[in-house]
């Protein structure tokens, strides 16, 4: 059996804190936070949308989530300040275990998709900047469904078009939320824990494997059949 592989695109494959050093030139030691913040109202932002079904792009919900951010932190931007931080967005940096991970799985034969709440041509940008590109046979935009993950319309979607069945296809991620979400549709899913620090919803819902790193995957998954 064929495996295919779905990978989260922002804070799974690419360091969405990697916009901390153009933010310490802005807001100085405040940046890591500043950045956190900022995440967590993106996500915020897509989870309230597509619930509302009041749709508007990833690149709308970042948007927003940095005007509320300033806001909070008192921090005004100028014009051309807040267009270089969302430029940023565009060539964030990769993590460290990705090349490495994504070329042992595509040497073991996995099916490997990037599926992304992000539309596809900013995915695109973003992949291509991180030097990641090539791994993909293509990417999987929610943008076409008009909601985030994880609505279970969603997984559905990312199944039709990657020619997938549930039970041979896998999300990996780093974020809890989506690893719920695609077990709950009926994927299987790898929860990628670089951190010790990082905490899982007490859901009763658990990922099928955890890992470390992205270059642990291979055997892992590899041993779950």
């Amino acid at each position: 059996m064929t495996i295919t592989l779905a990978f989260d695109v922002y804070g799974t494959l690419i360091d969405t804190h990697g916009v901390v050093s153009k933010l310490q030139e802005i807001v100085g030691n405040k940046a890591k936070e500043f950045s956190c913040t900022w995440r967590d109202k993106q996500l915020e932002y897509s989870f309230r949308r597509g619930l509302m079904q009041n749709y508007e792009n990833f690149a709308v919900c970042t948007s927003d989530a940095l005007d509320y951010t300033c806001t909070y932190y008192k921090v005004p931007l100028a014009k051309q300040q807040k267009k270089a931080l969302l430029d940023s967005y565009r060539t964030l940096p990769a993590f460290k275990d990705v090349e490495d991970g994504l070329a042992r799985l595509k040497a073991a034969g996995f099916r490997i998709y990037a599926f992304s709440n992000g539309n596809a041509d900013a995915v695109e940008t973003l992949l291509a900047a991180a030097g990641i590109r090539d791994f993909f046979l293509g990417v999987v935009s929610v943008d076409h469904l008009k909601s985030f993950k994880p609505n279970p319309a969603v997984y559905s979607y990312f199944l039709r078009k990657s020619g997938a069945s549930g039970s041979s296809a896998w999300l990996i991620s780093s974020n809890p939320f989506d690893v719920i979400g695609a077990i709950s549709a009926g994927m299987s899913a790898a929860w990628v824990r670089r951190s010790q620090e990082a905490i899982f919803d007490p859901w009763g819902i658990e990922p099928t494997i955890t890992v470390r790193s992205l270059c642990d995957l291979n055997e892992q998954i590899g041993g779950y059949f």
